[in-house]
């Protein structure tokens, strides 16, 4: 049985400016992952991914590794949240 899992995950450490966003869209792309990306005012950026529980796995364990040399992830702050239908692709939020 397929699982599906929608979560809300904060990341911070030096994640702006750095292409995080760009590199989280294609993460989500190569692991079936659908939700948004946001910079916060507060320096973190800020994910809601939803799809199958390994390509969420998979995608997380990207998103830990961060797009360069540039970018530091320093903590994930990861929130299970209820899946609801209202993603359809992944998109960076402005």
């Amino acid at each position: 049985m397929i699982k599906l899992r929608q979560i809300h995950v904060i990341v911070s450490g030096r994640v702006q400016g750095v292409g995080f966003r760009f590199f989280a869209q294609q993460a989500a792309a190569e692991h079936n992952t659908v939700g948004s990306v946001q910079n916060k005012e507060d320096g973190s950026v800020v994910i809601k991914a939803q799809g199958e529980d390994n390509d969420i796995e998979a995608f997380l364990d990207q998103i830990r590794k961060g797009p360069s040399t540039f970018a530091k992830v320093k903590n994930l702050e990861i929130t299970e949240e209820n899946v609801s239908d209202k993603f359809n692709k992944f998109e960076i939020k402005y």
